[in-house]
């Protein structure tokens, strides 16, 4: 059973989303929120994310603004270091310390800033050993930034099952929502 399951994913850039009034986040929070149910319904209790923007971040508004409504789910966030939103666009750096001020659980795996590479391979390593499995946005033809945790999850020791949303999965949830919109029967 998956009690605590770490999220990943994009960058909102990697997607090519430039704008947090995207529609396309819509259907990428709603793949999340579907995949995400499913394990609470069988246990999950935590959801654990270095607080990255794009799917991470998107993933702790559909826990926040959603999930705690109907679930006992918690979140925890864990930078790999401080003011890791320091070079974010402003508006996403408020958006950002909101989610902290929320979140169940807050705590930067190194304190101080940014120093080096290391840090973001020991945020990688950490989640995976304090997590029991991973749910990904992924396409494996194009891992972008979502590589270094996939290479450090496929590698690990212990039995680590990785779960992935697809592009194909957020195709599906389109099309779903679409149908259920009346009008779209009326072409």
């Amino acid at each position: 059973m998956t009690r605590i399951m770490t999220v990943t994913g994009y960058k909102p850039m990697e997607l090519n989303i430039f704008n947090e009034d995207d529609g396309r986040i819509t259907y990428v929070k709603e793949s999340i929120k579907r995949r995400l149910i499913s394990f609470i319904e069988e246990g999950l209790e935590w959801v654990l994310i270095s607080g990255q923007m794009g799917v991470e971040l998107w993933t702790a508004d559909v826990i926040l603004d959603e999930l705690k409504d109907m679930y006992d789910i918690q979140i925890g966030i864990i930078p790999p270091f401080e003011n890791q939103e320091k070079r974010w666009p402003e508006a996403l750096q408020m958006k950002y310390q909101e989610t902290l001020m929320t979140a169940d659980f807050y705590q930067p795996l190194y304190k101080g800033e940014y120093k080096g590479p290391y840090q973001f391979r020991a945020k990688n390593k950490w989640l995976i050993e304090k997590s029991d499995a991973c749910l990904m946005l992924l396409d494996e033809e194009y891992t972008g930034s979502n590589k270094y945790f996939y290479e450090e999850a496929k590698q690990t020791e212990k039995s680590y099952p990785i779960y992935y949303i697809t592009p194909a999965d957020i195709d599906d949830v389109v099309r779903e929502i679409q149908m259920e919109d009346p009008r779209y029967w009326d072409s």
